[in-house]
């Protein structure tokens, strides 16, 4: 938490005006219902938000050391934090991981309402052994309990000192965010969001059947994905704790090129070729039940909310867009042979067909 709170700060200037959540529940990876409605919220409320964010990642991480109660306060407040962002957003398993720690700011006496209380019961063991404790009595040295501490101690040294590098970044001014020190990858460092994006573009997949992709009549269907914003029409999703990897991925690529994004040209020769696994990818294949498309092309378009109770919303329209142009040209599946062969990527096979799609033969 205090890794991805110096990344912000340290990162765009947003942060430091307050201005950050006037365009994150937009511009996120993959929005849910609740921040379409959120992205609305009075500047005021958006300003509150991101000092609450400084407050939560800079402030409260200090409270581990500061005795029993104010790490029990640590604990109850990143949860909330978690199930908030939960709420606001789709950033998937990243909240619940952070959640997992922070249960062990609660100890025995904070958890013992959730155990029974009766004799012989967890609590009343408890119970016990901190009284013999109290009296000053030791327990018995066991094998088991010998290698145990062992254990937890050559565990606990090799965390200090995978930690060293992981610390020096943080107090680094060049801090490095969401990478590893170490090749087994047990302590890394992590931020999120050190930057946020203005504008929201989308990459719309789009295949067609006509024989000639500049044809004025090519009739030009969409992919819809599982998540990412599509249709205008379809209502954000919510799909915490799940994650669609693929949906991420093109948010990214929409940043960039796709010379920059090599497998989103893979993923169109896969799309050329009807290829099963691809589609279970996506929501929506178009050309199901149909012979593949001949030509599949990318278009970039820039997405925004529409305003609730407006006109795009009255007619059912979760979002508005706008074409930017194209994000890679009409590729047809003999143009990418070279190319594949080039990366050393397997062909896609015209002839492994996702389920109920014929194969048309002259």
């Amino acid at each position: 938490m205090l890794g991805a709170g110096l990344i912000k700060i340290r990162g765009d200037q947003c942060w430091w005006d307050l201005t950050c959540m006037d365009f994150h529940y937009e511009t996120q990876p993959v929005p849910n219902p609740a921040a379409y409605f959120l992205h609305r919220s009075p500047w005021w409320v958006h300003r509150f938000e991101t000092l609450s964010n400084h407050f939560l990642e800079l402030v409260v991480p200090f409270f581990l050391f500061l005795g029993r109660r104010m790490c029990v306060l640590h604990g109850a407040l990143q949860i909330l934090f978690q199930v908030v962002l939960i709420i606001s957003g789709n950033l998937s398993f990243l909240n619940w991981l952070t959640i997992v720690p922070s249960v062990a700011c609660f100890d025995d006496a904070t958890l013992g309402f959730l155990f029974p209380s009766g004799p012989g019961g967890l609590k009343d063991q408890v119970l016990k052994m901190q009284k013999e404790k109290a009296r000053g009595a030791q327990p018995t040295l066991r094998y088991g309990r010998v290698v145990r501490q062992v254990v937890h101690l050559a565990l606990g040294a090799l965390v200090a000192w995978l930690s060293v590098p992981v610390v020096l970044n943080l107090l680094s001014p060049k801090q490095v965010m969401n990478s590893s020190f170490n090749p087994l990858r047990i302590v890394n460092t992590y931020g999120a969001f050190g930057s946020i994006t203005r504008e929201r573009t989308e990459i719309i997949l789009q295949g067609t059947a006509s024989p000639n992709a500049s044809a004025p009549d090519a009739v030009w269907e969409e992919y819809e994905f599982k998540c990412k914003p599509g249709d205008l029409r379809r209502r954000p999703c919510l799909v915490s704790p799940y994650h669609h990897r693929l949906d991420w991925l093109m948010w990214f690529a929409a940043f960039q090129t796709y010379e920059q994004h090599e497998w989103i040209i893979h993923l169109a020769g896969k799309l050329l070729a009807n290829e099963a696994d691809a589609l279970s990818l996506l929501a929506l294949n178009p050309f199901a039940g149909r012979a593949p498309p001949r030509w599949v092309r990318g278009e970039h378009y820039r997405y925004k909310f529409s305003l609730p109770g407006g006109p795009h919303a009255a007619a059912g329209k979760w979002w508005i867009r706008k074409r930017l142009g194209p994000y890679f040209p009409a590729i047809s599946l003999p143009d990418l042979k070279d190319y594949f062969r080039s990366r050393e990527w397997p062909y896609p096979d015209p002839e492994q067909r996702a389920p109920g799609n014929k194969v048309h033969r002259k």
